[in-house]
């Protein structure tokens, strides 16, 4: 069967790179396994892309916001329809497990759901006006082009709390998805077309980074940009954004701690471990990549982590009964590998995994053990800084208030968890705990597309997705004054009435 090649989708028109340029992308489980051509894109190729948002952002944005609505709700109902091909085809190209991408597809069809009934509320205010015969009230407005820069992790779901509030809100949008993964975010679109989505309303630029990521951000139609990504990344997106003073949703890295009390269920905390660690192969913002341990429990709880991290099948997403896939690319097997050395080096103790996977059913992948290092301090590379793979480190403490303090101690601040029966120390850990997003006796990972999800710190500047929250990005606030006095009056001036 010949490779498919795909082209960039602008004004719904499939148009080649005007570089003449594309890349082979295959699976991370078997190179040899050609997901498909896409176009390796340059600044000519974004700036038609955003061109045509920019055309269709003045007929768009006129559309009624239910109307607009009415396109994400059937997006959601065919989403449903193809929900298993799409899951195929994305562990495929990502690797992750097809319980794991059935669940991002379910994402993006619930977020789709959701934000269909924001188009008949996205409310403002109406407020009493300081003066007579005059009314006051604020609403929310579009804000034009937006530029969305997505990661390869959660290919369609993450792509989806992008675009899903931005069209609903009136905006138009050029999308340039992961190059490790973009099939996924044009069966998104390709679904929002079949569901009547208007030309130019969504477009796609596929390509790298610096040839298609950085026009886009510089382009000047382009109004606001949303980046999900690398903190390193996200820098210089950022600081790009902020010197053309254009608003930027970044949501970037995480650190996240898993709190285990010694009153803690103890077969809950490691099952809570087990998934939060290694699912996605630990290739998520959210992962819990430190494990603080009470020390009276710390050696019986290690024993049965270590146990089944080591009994994981790890393989081929596509095969049922595989629980965990391959890590995304060459790049991130690398880097688990480095900070492995790194974590030796430093004193830490290997209690499991440490390799690549390489041989037999392994041999094209880029698989690596689950990995668990005990023994490891606060201040420890493999403690404070991301690894974005399958490894995570236990580290022991004495009292509430101490494991409180080394979970914040971190530049990062998105996630953290805590296990206890303690209802005290669980309201005072939601309280305290610097991060975006805090659970109680559940895993670091697993949002909700209802709840604002982001965090602090480093992780990222503010802004939240999900939600409400993504409602406050994409739109801006106009205040309406009406004056039906028919005689000037002066808002601010003291008349002495």
């Amino acid at each position: 069967m010949p490779t498919k090649t795909y082209k960039n989708l602008i004004g719904a028109e499939q148009l080649a790179p005007r570089t003449g340029k594309y890349y082979i992308n295959t699976s991370p489980a078997d190179t040899r396994d050609v997901v498909g051509n896409f176009p390796a894109s340059g600044p000519e190729d974004v700036d038609a892309a955003v061109r045509a948002a920019h055309h269709a952002y003045k007929t768009w944005r006129l559309v009624p916001a239910p109307k607009r609505a009415e396109i994400l709700y059937k997006t959601g109902e065919l989403l449903t329809e193809r929900k298993e091909r799409y899951a195929q085809e994305m562990t495929r190209e990502m690797g992750k497990v097809l319980a794991e991408t059935r669940g991002d597809v379910q994402e993006a069809i619930d977020t789709a759901f959701y934000m269909a009934g924001e188009g008949r509320r996205m409310f403002g205010q109406t407020t009493p006006s300081e003066l007579r015969n005059k009314f006051a009230m604020s609403v929310r407005m579009p804000v034009g082009v937006i530029g969305m820069i997505a990661p390869w992790n959660f290919p369609m779901a993450i792509p989806s709390w992008k675009i899903f509030p931005s069209m609903v809100c009136g905006n138009t949008c050029v999308i340039k998805p992961a190059e490790d993964t973009p099939l996924s975010t044009y069966n998104l679109v390709q679904t929002m077309l079949d569901a009547g989505l208007p030309p130019g309303v969504v477009n796609i630029v596929s390509g790298f980074g610096p040839d298609a990521g950085a026009p886009l951000v510089e382009h000047p139609l382009v109004r606001a940009i949303s980046f999900t990504g690398s903190s390193e990344v996200g820098r210089m997106v950022g600081a790009k954004a902020a010197s053309l003073f254009k608003p930027c949703s970044l949501e970037m890295g995480g650190k996240n701690a898993m709190i285990v009390m010694d009153d803690a269920n103890l077969d809950l905390a490691v099952e809570g471990a087990l998934w939060g660690s290694f699912g996605t192969t630990g290739q998520r913002c959210t992962a819990t990549s430190r494990i603080l341990v009470h020390k009276k429990i710390a050696g019986e709880f290690s024993k049965q982590l270590v146990k089944r991290a080591k009994a994981l099948r790890v393989g081929d997403g596509l095969d049922e009964k595989i629980q965990m896939g391959p890590q995304i690319n060459q790049q991130q097997s690398e880097t688990a590998q480095r900070y492995v050395a790194i974590a030796r080096e430093e004193g830490a103790k290997l209690l499991c995994g440490g390799n690549v996977m390489d041989k037999g059913a392994h041999k094209h992948g880029f698989f690596f053990e689950p990995t668990i290092f005990g023994g490891v301090k606060p201040k420890m590379r493999i403690a404070q800084e991301e690894v974005f793979g399958p490894v995570v480190v236990l580290m022991e403490f004495s009292s509430f208030n101490e494991a409180i303090e080394i979970a914040n101690g971190i530049q990062y601040g998105l996630s953290t968890s805590l296990y206890t029966k303690n209802v005290n120390q669980a309201f005072e850990a939601m309280r305290d705990l610097e991060a975006g997003i805090t659970y109680i006796n559940a895993p670091t990972i697993g949002a909700e597309v209802h709840l604002p999800f982001g965090g602090v710190k480093q992780t990222g500047n503010g802004h939240r997705e999900g939600g409400t929250g993504a409602l406050d990005f994409y739109t801006t606030w106009k205040s309406v004054y009406v004056d039906y006095s028919d005689k000037l009056q002066r808002a601010q001036i003291d008349t002495g009435e």
